[in-house]
């Protein structure tokens, strides 16, 4: 049979609940049907009620989606986020280590990245030096939509390794370059395609904003622009971008033996509908790590199906590389597990436990099964996020025994890994240090 091919989509800073399939609503509380292509991608595959990012901040959720691998075993997962130190030959990615594309590409795979890298700078890091062959994109955490500028002003669009100058709505581009991508690829090999939106993360632009766009050129901020129906109308250009890729997948014959995963890289910030969550991106509260996630693979995912199984963004390296029939790197094993007896039966979930640290606020938590052990402020919480989605019961007196027990799996892990760096960066999103913050 032939092997599948791959595509990974993944969003920025999308909410839990900013999909019509995940209950999106507007400010009254009403339905609203902002992702037709994103719900019925849900509908034909497998919905994901408790998929977990690998952090509440981009880079090291990237670090973890390109290896496998707990983000912290690398000196640039300890950032939040990575910093735009162009040449940085030591928070980038390494071009030495193993990575899903260059596993897959030395496995007989077409691979590309299309889209946000944000996982170090030319000339020591790249996506072209860690396994993908064709590259269209910009490397920084943000990009202007229309300027396709960094948050500092500076050109950020490449193809390769050349610096490209093109005019249109960067979400667009990514969609219309990921389209034909597709379109030339053959049936006699599989491929793999990341599509890195930038969406919805600021600059809040739509299709209509050129004018703003040029008003906050070289600001680096934009604090005092958009709205939620700015927000919502980004997500559904988002959306229609993905149904062209979907209908090319269509078009070419490929949409049965291709796996198309959805998700974001943390939780949503600002504009963002994360509930029934609270916490957002940069918290280690199920706002800031809950996200949508969704996966169709018609060959081997029943229709119409949902799990509850808490999965993580790494377990996606496992998965593919399985569905592929390629090894992992065997010096460097992987931290995520491989999802495919969860594609067969929903129901399967095996016991592990999900990690995770930040330096910000010196949070810490431990998610296993129901129980989640959390740290933040030096203040320690146990809650049932099963029965209380929204962390607000705190049961550390009541129930000592699990806590104490989570706790000191949380601290055994952390002894695994290199400590997090004095000098790491901890600090918020390029433009929300003048927003308010809610408290725990």
């Amino acid at each position: 049979m032939r092997r599948p091919n791959f595509i990974f989509i993944l969003a920025d800073d999308l909410g839990y609940a900013d999909l019509g399939c995940m209950g999106a609503r507007d400010e009254h509380g009403d339905p609203v049907d902002v992702t037709p292509r994103l719900d019925r991608l849900g509908a034909e595959g497998m919905l994901f009620t408790r998929g977990y990012a690998n952090s509440a901040v981009c880079s090291p959720t990237r670090f973890a989606l390109i290896t496998g691998r707990w983000q912290y075993r690398l000196r640039g997962g300890a950032e939040e986020p990575l910093p735009s130190a162009m040449g940085d030959k030591i928070l980038g990615l390494p071009p030495s280590h193993p990575t899903l594309p260059s596993l897959l590409k030395a496995g007989g795979y077409a691979t590309a990245l299309i889209g946000k890298w944000h996982l170090g700078h030319p000339p020591s890091s790249g996506p072209r030096l860690s396994g993908y062959d064709e590259f269209f994109g910009f490397h920084s955490g943000g990009a202007d939509y229309f300027g396709h500028t960094d948050p500092r002003g500076k050109p950020d669009l490449w193809r390769n390794e050349k610096p490209v100058s093109e005019d249109g709505y960067l979400t667009d581009l990514f969609s219309r370059e990921a389209v034909s991508f597709i379109e030339r690829q053959s049936q006699q090999q599989p491929f793999m395609l990341s599509l890195h939106y930038n969406a919805p993360h600021w600059p809040w632009l739509t299709r209509e904003d050129r004018e703003e766009s040029r008003r906050i050129a070289g600001v680096g901020k934009h604090v005092d622009g958009g709205s939620l129906d700015v927000y919502r109308k980004m997500i559904h250009h988002m959306d229609e971008g993905i149904g062209w890729v979907m209908d090319a997948l269509e078009r070419q014959g490929m949409a049965q033996d291709t796996v198309v995963v959805f998700t974001s890289d943390n939780g949503g910030e600002r504009y963002a509908n994360n509930w029934p969550f609270i916490g957002q991106k940069m918290d280690l509260l199920e706002g800031g790590l809950r996200v949508p996630l969704i996966a169709r693979w018609p060959r081997r995912i029943r229709p119409g199906t949902r799990s509850k199984t808490p999965v993580i963004t790494m377990d996606w390296v496992a998965t593919f590389l399985e569905a592929a029939g390629v090894p992992p790197h065997r010096d460097y094993p992987l931290d995520g597990l491989s999802l495919l007896p969860l594609m067969e039966d929903p129901s399967w979930n095996p016991d592990r436990r999900l990690y995770w640290r930040m330096k910000h606020r010196g949070q810490r938590a431990i998610l296993r099964g129901d129980w989640k052990w959390l740290e933040i402020d030096q203040q320690q919480y146990l809650f049932n996020v099963e029965r209380d989605p929204r962390e607000r019961a705190n049961l550390k007196e009541r129930e000592p025994e699990i806590a104490n027990a989570l706790r000191a799996q949380w601290t055994e892990w952390e002894r695994e890994l290199p400590p997090i760096p004095a000098d790491a960066k901890a600090s918020l999103a390029f433009d929300e240090r003048d927003l308010p913050r809610a408290t725990f």
